[in-house]
């Protein structure tokens, strides 16, 4: 038996969905910048963590409602589209992560390097 193919469904372009998920994907590195912009600046500790969730999955939602104004019911089509929001916002946060440490090894070799030459006990190569 041989399955025929929904009469209804219309896929959009490919070039189109690479352009939305670019976008989804611009979407989740800025909610994340903004994330880590609140954690900072806020000091709400036993709220911060629903509210980082709440701001990722508010702009989650109105990513996809903006985006079913074009894909309708192409469901596949909206799905290749938003999966790049993750990708972009585990993204940052990795670079944030990554950064951050390269940053923190620096400063501790920096500090080593002081604290050596206060005591006088750095190492000379003359």
């Amino acid at each position: 038996m041989q399955v025929s193919p929904r009469k209804n469904r219309v896929c959009k372009s490919a070039l189109t969905t690479a352009l939305f998920s670019t976008l989804s994907f611009l979407l989740g590195v800025i909610t994340s910048v903004l994330s880590g912009y609140l954690r900072m600046n806020l000091r709400s500790r036993a709220v911060m963590g629903f509210l980082l969730t709440a701001n990722g999955l508010l702009v989650l939602y109105i990513t996809i409602n903006l985006f079913r104004l074009y894909y309708g019911d192409d469901w596949e089509g909206l799905f290749k589209a938003i999966i790049g929001y993750g990708l972009g916002g585990s993204s940052m946060a990795l670079f944030g992560r990554v950064g951050g440490g390269i940053y923190t090894k620096a400063a501790d070799v920096g500090a080593d390097l002081v604290g050596k030459v206060e005591r006088n006990t750095a190492v000379s190569h003359c």
